[in-house]
């Protein structure tokens, strides 16, 4: 049953899903991985992880804005792109 449903799922869903966790990845290993090795004692190493959210909550909204936008413009884009 399950092999039936994976094979349903279409390919951008596949090449999201690798994108979000390349993304993850890389968050996890530049900013989480230093923020939680810079501080010796557990509770700095929680505010550091918290604080670490917050700069991972701030990159998705600025991803989803940027996107809103290119999506909001798309023909604007396209017509300066082509020179009309």
């Amino acid at each position: 049953m399950t092999v039936f449903a994976i094979t349903r799922i279409d390919h951008q869903y596949v090449l999201f899903g690798v994108a979000a966790f390349l993304c993850l990845a890389i968050f996890v290993s530049l900013i989480l991985t230093p923020a939680l090795s810079a501080h010796g004692r557990i509770w700095e190493k929680a505010a550091a992880g918290v604080l670490s959210l917050f700069v991972l909550a701030a990159l998705v909204l600025g991803g989803v804005v940027i996107g809103l936008v290119v999506v909001y413009y798309w023909t604007d884009i396209v017509n300066f792109v082509h020179g009309r």
